[in-house]
């Protein structure tokens, strides 16, 4: 399995935002120093304007640039830009990988699920998954899915990809919560599955197994993971009930599915994030 990352993106913060270097710095400490899974490591590039563009407007692109807070959770940074660039290279360096036969995590910041066309939000600069899957789609995928399990919606991702033929978004997550949307499928191609604040842990899981089965009868060329672990039942920003071993599961659950797929971190911000990421890659490594 390969684990793609870059510490520059552990070299910017804000005291008190919870999106913050630990989260990457943790996991590489915990996955360096595991003897259990074989890792190879690789470090992305910074994404070109093309392969942005497909999903992001020129306005958002070079508002970047630009040393203005974009709200209140997603404020300025300098080279921000580069950092947000770099993860998207993350994401494309994954698919690269999974089509190569070898699945792959991208273990970088910042996340970019919330990031819709014209908008950074949500701690999100560039929509990094939407990206790789208009990527896919260019590059001759027929058909590409994304599963989102991190428990805030996955707005941007399912805006940019709605009714894009041959693309299918697939998101499980709380109900209500930030940034409140995900009520209802949307267009022809985005399926969410809203879940309650402190639903049970086994009825998570069958939520989670509902949408895994919608995406097998997708039949999908390639899967594109949104890894989120703040569904994680002592996570500090939400009020989900999954534990280490609910994490390990779905990792198994997208190996026995026999199809590429690669993933990439969204959300998670308790303390345990190193063993909640450590057990979704065990689930995928099936040693």
């Amino acid at each position: 399995m390969k684990i793609i990352t870059d510490e520059r993106c552990t070299s910017y913060s804000r005291p008190g935002h919870p999106e913050r270097p630990s989260r990457i710095s943790g996991t590489l400490a915990r996955l360096r120093s595991q003897s259990e899974m074989a890792l190879s490591w690789a470090e992305p590039t910074e994404a070109k304007d093309a392969p942005i563009l497909r999903a992001h407007s020129p306005e958002l692109l070079a508002s970047l640039d630009k040393p203005y807070d974009f709200d209140a959770d997603t404020p300025y940074y300098l080279e921000i830009a580069a950092h947000a660039r770099r993860s998207v290279g993350g994401a494309l360096e994954a698919l690269k990988s999974a089509r190569a036969g070898e699945p792959a995590f991208s273990l970088m910041r910042p996340p970019g699920h919330h990031a819709t066309r014209n908008q950074a939000m949500g701690f999100c600069y560039l929509n990094s998954i939407a990206i790789a899957t208009l990527e896919a789609h260019a590059t001759g995928a027929k058909r590409v899915a994304v599963y989102d399990f991190d428990v805030h919606h996955g707005n941007g991702t399912e805006a940019i990809l709605k009714d894009t033929p041959g693309a299918a978004f697939f998101s499980i997550h709380q109900f209500p919560c930030y940034p409140g949307t995900g009520s209802k499928n949307v267009g022809n191609n985005c399926f969410n599955f809203p879940v309650a604040p402190g639903t049970p842990r086994m009825e998570y899981r069958r939520i989670l197994t509902e949408a895994l089965e919608g995406l097998k009868r997708f039949e999908p060329d390639i899967i594109a993971v949104s890894a989120g672990f703040d569904a994680y039942a002592r996570d500090p920003l939400a009020n989900g009930t999954l534990e280490a071993e609910d994490y390990f599961w779905l990792g198994e659950s997208f190996r026995k599915l026999g199809i590429p797929f690669f993933s990439i971190l969204e959300g998670g911000y308790s303390d345990d994030l190193p063993e909640l990421i450590f057990a979704y890659l065990k689930g995928i490594d099936g040693k």
